[in-house]
């Protein structure tokens, strides 16, 4: 791929012969590479940690055993807020660090550290006793948080760089799918140990520490699982170590070293390694020594960069601000808060708040489903647009059917049971939407040397403005009433205006395309012109074009873009 992804001629030729020797995509692809789809998996795994604790803590808030425990952290609706809110604030921390842990240590290791770190921090939670537990719990949920940020960048990242093309969006479709199954799973546990020690007084602490503590399950899981997995093979080439990388690689394929898919695949991370390298000694000259202090210095100089220009600040303003709206949609209200709310709207019994909340978790997951087969045929900006307007929607009917009936829901029963329907389908409208495409945003608008900067930024902004979301929420809930669905409301109708206003579609752009649909047209040059030049110094050039002149496919002249077929004479 060109840099940003767009496809150039030479781009063309080298995907058409990589497809030619690796064999179609698809599900029989995942099981031809069946050794990358069991690292997936493991990977995937990360996702699932980072939906559970999305989805588990707003069951254990209700419980009484926990209330018991934790007091006026509960009935206190600002102190409740902290208790749900600080695993975000831990959270920012991780994404913040994770990227310069991944270039450092490795994706592998980075992944083993946090997966310790998500560890220390239940364990933290799960052994709070009384007198202690606000500030065991507090600590521990913030442990845990900087657990799950930095999952939540380095897992999909090494996940990616193991994967071959052709399953690759399969793989990320895959993390996706994780995230809301660990949502769905969290709600249904808690509706399950709910009734440990029964639903009254009587309950069993067992009833809070069981949700908490099964997370551990899958966090051992992950990281004796990356014990036995392999660095990734793009991080081994670009810290050197050459040789290893080509011998990981041909191992993940299951083919010789010398195999000419295996040639063609490490020479194309080859090429990017080094046109990183290069665009690093020509911006950042004297950080290009590839030092741990070098590497953290150059990304902190490289987010400063992001401000410098106004093609690159519209970049940065287009990814913090979608995933403002994101949050600001209420979505993470619905997840952290669910039972609450279902209470507030009606649902007098815990068990009845708390079931409803398991049909959360469904509904969220089978709507993924459809984002991912979708978006790319009908483009981001229609899916956000209409996304935007009925989670808006959503939140306006809900707001009209409180204000009516809050004082006298035990006569209006239907009533409720419409503004839980509302709920519902919010989270459809937002698990085909938002929930997916937001990423995929974030992720595509930029050039790739400002690409890893970029999603950091946008990765920050997630989870800053999630946790103000989950500090506030229990507050807006308590203080404002129904007004807390106007509120959301009316910034989702501002989302969908953005989106509208403001947001080019990028659906199949090139980075030269994106470049010019963001005024920055001599910086893709810059780049593409640099990546020719290392595609012919390291012989990538000439490997597409032996074996395009082989099998008698089309050759490009990268140089005038003009297309001729080579013949068996020539």
């Amino acid at each position: 791929m060109a840099p940003g992804g767009g496809a150039s001629h030479f781009d063309q030729a080298a995907l058409q012969r990589r497809q030619a020797l690796s064999g179609s995509s698809g599900p029989a692809a995942l099981v031809k590479n069946a050794r990358v789809f069991g690292i997936a998996c493991f990977a995937c795994l990360g996702g699932l940690l980072y939906g559970y604790n999305q989805g588990v803590f707003s069951g254990v808030l209700t419980m009484t055993s926990f209330d018991n425990h934790m007091g006026v952290w509960v009935s206190d609706s600002s102190k409740k807020g902290w208790l749900t809110a600080i695993l975000e604030l831990g959270a920012w921390i991780g994404t913040l660090y994770s990227g310069f842990l991944a270039e450092i240590i490795s994706r592998k290791y980075a992944i083993l550290v946090n997966v310790a770190i998500f560890i220390i921090g239940v364990v933290v939670q799960c052994t709070a006793v009384t007198g202690s537990g606000a500030s065991s719990i507090l600590g521990g949920r913030f442990v845990t948080g900087m657990g799950v940020g930095s999952l939540s960048m380095i897992v999909p990242m090494y996940n990616a760089e193991v994967a071959p093309p052709e399953v690759r969006g399969a793989l990320v479709g895959l993390q996706q799918l994780a995230i809301t199954t660990g949502i769905m799973i969290s709600f249904w546990i808690d509706y399950g140990t709910n009734y440990i020690g029964g639903t009254g007084e009587g309950q069993h602490d067992a009833a809070w520490l069981v949700p908490l503590a099964l997370q551990l399950a899958p966090a051992v899981l992950l990281g004796v699982g990356m014990i036995f997995m392999p660095f990734s093979p793009r991080w081994l080439e670009h810290h050197g170590r050459e040789a290893e990388a080509r011998k990981t690689l041909a191992s993940l394929r299951g083919l010789s070293q010398d195999h000419e898919l295996i040639e063609l695949e490490y020479l194309e991370i080859k090429a990017q390694s080094l046109f990183e390298k290069r665009s690093t000694a020509e911006r950042f000259p004297d950080l290009a020594d590839g030092s741990a202090w070098s590497t953290i210095k150059l990304q902190f100089i490289a987010v400063g960069s992001l401000f410098k220009s106004m093609p690159m600040f519209r970049r940065v303003c287009l990814a913090t601000v979608t995933m403002f709206f994101q949050q600001w949609t209420g979505i993470n209200a619905i997840l952290y808060y669910a039972p609450t709310i279902f209470a507030d709207l009606g649902l007098s019994s815990n068990t009845t708040s708390l079931l409803a909340t398991g049909v959360v978790g469904i509904v969220m997951w089978l709507a993924t489903f459809p984002a991912v087969a979708y978006v790319d045929k009908l483009g981001r900006k229609p899916i956000l647009i209409s996304g935007a307007i009925g989670m808006a929607t959503c939140h306006i009917i809900i707001a009209v059917i409180v204000a009516k009936n809050r004082d006298s829901w035990e006569s209006h029963s239907a009533a409720g049971w419409a503004a839980v329907s509302m709920v519902w389908l919010f989270v459809l409208f937002f698990g085909y939407s938002w929930g997916p495409c937001a990423w995929i945003v974030i992720a595509e608008i930029w050039p790739i040397s400002q690409r890893p900067y970029g999603i950091s930024l946008g990765a920050s902004s997630n989870w800053m403005n999630n946790f103000i979301i989950g500090q506030i929420t229990p507050d807006l809930l308590q203080d404002i009433s129904y007004g807390t669905y106007i509120l959301f409301g009316l910034l989702t109708f501002g989302g969908a205006f953005f989106i509208w206003w403001f947001f080019p579609e990028t659906k199949g752009l090139s980075l030269e395309e994106m470049d010019i649909l963001f005024g920055s047209v001599g910086f893709a040059a810059a780049d593409a012109e640099r990546m020719r030049e290392i595609n012919r110094e390291i012989g990538l050039e000439e490997v597409v074009r032996s074996g395009s002149t082989v099998d008698g496919a089309d050759v490009f002249d990268e140089k005038t873009g003009a297309k001729h077929q080579e013949t068996e004479s020539q």
